[in-house]
């Protein structure tokens, strides 16, 4: 198996000597360097506070785990005219919340025994969430050590929001009310061209509006579609290329049949030209710069990478990686189910190059080799490879066998649901749709990660991007990218497109 420095296990090699004098071990993980924490906004709301640090919730609070505190939060920052203003000072530290005091210590790493939100920040989540009930509309109760001395505190939340129902997002006034906000404040920040700014972005953010079902949002989707329909074209030789062509297949083709509007096809055949060119499936594609800088990522044998995508066309840098070729392959079964005529060998290639990839737990690794069978780790590309497989258009059980496999695993271990390698927001929406097709994986998933949902709200309505094992997409947004994946995977129950479940014509 070929190790690489952004998989896992490289990771993993990199952490083991940053955080080597580290204390305790818990979500995230500390650096040498002062990372996560020492990473700044650039724009936005978020650009004011001082480091990248956990929300919690609506009450204005921004706080750091540190390791010599593992049962208490450090606040590092305050909003103004938010509820903890002038109650919660910086360098306050929270003992507890919900008048409990915090006993479990915070995790902080990447791992199958250091995934989860266990500890302080699962415990505030809990308190802040019973105070939006029905006995304690609002109030908070904060323990607070302040200098040598220990303070309680109420925070009033106001009345006007409620706790998530036992099946959120499924018949949860909670839900609906966020998903109504998180459209309205992802329609005010498309940008002047129609994107969002990134492939994750421009996947679920138009995917959210078109599958929440109103019709006000449709134009500002179809202005999306058009961007993707004019930055793709047959041939395209731009760097980190595969990424922005993914999300063009998916949205313009959930848009399309959506709308079956005819201008769409030969768009999306475009697209289609391009990732079968873009699909390495012959050892003639490696790079020649691969061949001289990398060797020891080559090919071994034919069937080694044949048939996935990796961030550029062929086989480049260490060549195709699962996560995108989940996508190919989606994108595939939905350019068929609009009608665009899909070569049945390269998808199966697709198909077979994520089953070579897939342990028997259903787990899929980073490339087409098996991490270990009874190993896992983040689940995004096990989602991708999911609803690929869900949406297969042919007839064969294997497909359904495999999506089933894949649902499972991700309701098994739902703790790195917000933790994904690379893009946490693009791991997010593609364990949540995949999983979305087993009622009781999809169920398992939230459950475990409510946490999450409950403090990644801001004051504001918008959803933050809380840290995780990466620094992808923080700095340059820290609230579009998750206000985007919470409103797809909220939107997941009205099952509007055909990932989420919409009913489709059968091909032939």
């Amino acid at each position: 198996m070929r190790v690489k420095l952004c998989g896992v296990v490289g990771i993993l090699a990199v952490w083991m000597v940053a955080g080597a004098t580290s204390v305790v071990c818990g979500q995230v993980h500390y650096r040498a360097d002062g990372g996560p924490w020492n990473q700044r906004a650039h724009g936005g709301p978020d650009a004011e506070v001082p480091g990248w640090y956990y929300n919690l919730g609506q009450t204005g609070l921004r706080v750091q785990l540190v390791a010599d505190q593992p049962t208490a939060l450090l606040v590092k920052y305050v909003f103004k005219d938010s509820p903890a203003y002038g109650r919660v000072a910086v360098g306050d530290v929270i003992l507890g919340a919900g008048v409990r005091r915090f006993e479990t210590p915070h995790k902080n790493g990447y791992g199958m025994d250091k995934f989860g939100a266990d500890g302080p920040v699962h415990d505030f989540a809990v308190a802040l969430e019973a105070s939006l009930g029905a006995k304690r509309p609002g109030k908070l109760a904060l323990e607070l050590r302040r200098g040598e001395a220990n303070r309680d505190v109420v925070l009033d939340l106001g009345s006007s929001r409620s706790s998530f129902s036992a099946t959120f997002p499924d018949e949860c006034d909670a839900s609906a009310r966020i998903l109504a906000e998180l459209c309205e404040y992802l329609a005010a920040h498309q940008r002047a061209d129609g994107s969002w700014g990134s492939p994750p972005h421009d996947t679920f953010a138009p995917l959210a509006l078109l599958a929440s079902g109103k019709a006000k949002y449709r134009p500002l989707v179809e202005k999306n579609v058009r961007m993707h329909a004019k930055t793709t074209r047959a041939k395209d030789s731009s760097w980190l290329i595969n990424w922005r062509y993914m999300a063009a297949a998916i949205v313009m083709s959930e848009y399309y049949l959506a709308t079956q509007e005819a201008w769409v096809i030969p768009e999306l055949q475009e697209v289609y030209d391009f990732l079968i060119s873009s699909q390495f499936i012959d050892r003639t594609q490696v790079a020649e710069k691969t061949k001289k800088d990398r060797p020891e990522d080559l090919p071994k044998n034919a069937l080694d990478s044949h048939g996935g995508w990796g961030h550029n066309p062929g086989f480049e840098g260490y060549g195709p990686i699962s996560m995108l070729t989940g996508q190919g392959a989606l994108a595939l079964s939905l350019m068929k189910r609009c009608g665009v005529e899909v070569d049945r060998e390269r998808h199966d290639f697709a198909y077979a190059f994520l089953d070579r990839g897939t342990g028997t737990n259903g787990y899929v690794w980073y490339e087409d080799q098996v991490a270990g069978h009874k190993r896992w780790a983040d689940m995004g590309r096990t989602g991708a490879a999911g609803v690929a497989n869900f949406l297969s258009p042919y007839p064969d059980e294997t497909y359904a066998r495999r999506a089933r496999r894949h649902a499972a695993v991700i309701g098994k271990h739902p703790e790195s649901f917000p933790d994904t390698h690379g893009s946490p927001i693009m791991g997010m929406g593609y364990a949540a749709v995949a999983a979305h097709h087993d009622p009781e994986a999809f169920r398992r998933l939230m459950d475990a990660n409510r946490w999450w949902f409950t403090l990644a709200q801001c004051g504001d309505g918008s959803f933050y991007y809380q840290p995780n094992r990466d620094n992808a997409g923080y700095g340059r947004d820290s609230r579009i990218a998750a206000s985007a994946v919470t409103a797809f995977i909220f939107s997941l129950p009205k099952r509007n497109l055909a990932i989420s479940g919409k009913p489709l014509p059968k091909t032939k």
